[in-house]
């Protein structure tokens, strides 16, 4: 069986105190990673995690993201071109836009949060482009070789830095002159950043997007409506950004498994981003995005009903997330079981299909990973064990299957 799995989890997973200690050490005391032990703390924490995930029964298993310390991870820094900001004036960003808005501080200057722009043309330079391989390397030490295809990566999505620029504002412009020729070059660079590590073995890439969900978003669009600065309406901005995942990921090979996440936010303390059903993309979204899997939240009544599912296509699946990362307490199986069939109904009922024929395109997962950032988090390990057997134990009721 290929990726999608019946039972996902979404990538990131609870930190060991022992590799926050080291982080903390590199951080406040000025250490290298090697003065620190960082190298040997983080493969062991690896090692552990990745057991930790074979033995609840999960086949995608991820380095539980705990080479970074935030989920976009170093790619971006690792773009050939690319600058980062600091102490960003807030007249550069979209001050509607979801993660601005978390951000914004009293002196009306943006916390960049690691934030970067294109200051020249943006390049791949596979010397520079290393902390996702290595990631995906270490990961596979502690995996059968035959089991490697079955490895998940997540990548940060190829618009992470463009949606909360103003009009643009991702760029300087001696680097471009537009969106569309930003977004040339950005396509280029994921895709000679994902053929490399095609090569290295990887056949399972998840995009995590908060982007996409930010469409969904009413605040969203009525602040993109209301900045005269925009070039197009929301909706060409949706289009573009389609575009731009489908350049990123076209002449791939067919055995590389692509899926985006709709993150609607998982920060500290479990906090959110944005509300809003998916039906207002949903139709454009499934039947123009040429990804395998959609990995949807659906943890809350702020995501909306399953209604949109009618327009996912027969040859793409969905991966439900109906249990919640931001909450300890427990989901019960059997209601949990229902809302699954409920999701499968609405898809049965777009392609004309029996309720069993769509279950096959559905899979169940956490709503969103269990530590998009280091620290913060409501959960402890514990309650994060208990909710990745319960997503399992639902997936063995329902199909039998891995």
């Amino acid at each position: 069986m290929a990726p999608p799995f019946r039972a996902e989890h979404l990538g990131s997973l609870l930190r060991p105190n022992e590799l926050l200690e080291v982080r903390a050490a590199i951080r406040d005391k000025g250490l290298s990673a090697e003065e620190a032990g960082l190298p040997a703390i983080e493969k062991k924490a690896v090692g552990e995690v990745v057991k930790l995930q074979r033995d609840l029964g999960f086949k995608a298993v991820t380095s539980g993201e705990y080479n970074r310390t935030r989920f976009w991870g170093l790619l971006w820094d690792e773009i050939e071109g690319t600058i980062r900001l600091q102490d960003a004036e807030a007249s550069m960003f979209r001050l509607y836009h979801p993660d601005v808005v978390s951000l914004i501080e009293k002196d009306r200057k943006v916390f960049p949060g690691d934030s970067v722009i294109a200051g020249s043309k943006l390049r791949h330079n596979p010397s520079k482009s290393v902390s996702n391989l290595n990631e995906l390397r270490l990961v596979q030490e502690f995996v059968p070789k035959s089991e490697w295809s079955n490895i998940k990566l997540t990548m940060i999505a190829p618009s992470w830095f463009h949606m909360r620029y103003k009009q643009g504002r991702a760029y300087t412009k001696e680097a471009y002159a537009n969106d569309a020729e930003y977004f040339a070059d950005v396509a280029k660079v994921y895709k000679a950043e994902i053929e490399m590590l095609y090569k290295a073995g990887l056949r399972n890439v998840q995009f995590d997007d908060p982007g996409m969900a930010y469409f969904c978003s009413q605040d969203f669009r009525k602040g993109w409506e209301e900045d005269k600065d925009n070039i197009g309406t929301w909706e060409d901005l949706l289009d573009a950004y389609i575009k731009l995942y489908n350049d990123s990921i076209s002449g791939l090979p067919a055995d590389l498994h692509t899926g985006i996440h709709l993150c609607r936010g998982n920060f500290i303390g479990g906090r959110h981003f944005a509300e809003g059903a998916y039906d207002i993309i949903a139709k454009k979204l499934f039947e123009e995005l040429n990804v395998n899997t959609f990995y949807l939240e659906y943890d809350t009544e702020r995501a909306g009903g399953f209604e949109p599912l009618r327009h996912l296509p027969k040859n793409k699946s969905v991966v439900v997330g109906v249990i919640s990362t931001k909450l300890p307490q427990l989901e019960d199986k059997e209601t949990t079981k229902e809302r699954i069939y409920r999701a499968a109904g609405f898809v049965a009922e777009g392609r004309a299909q029996t309720r069993e024929e769509a279950l096959k395109s559905i899979c169940i997962s956490p709503q969103c990973g269990f530590s998009t950032h280091e620290t913060g988090y409501p959960l402890t390990v514990d309650d994060e064990k208990k909710k990745l057997s319960l997503v399992r134990q639902i997936a063995d009721e329902i199909w039998g299957e891995p």
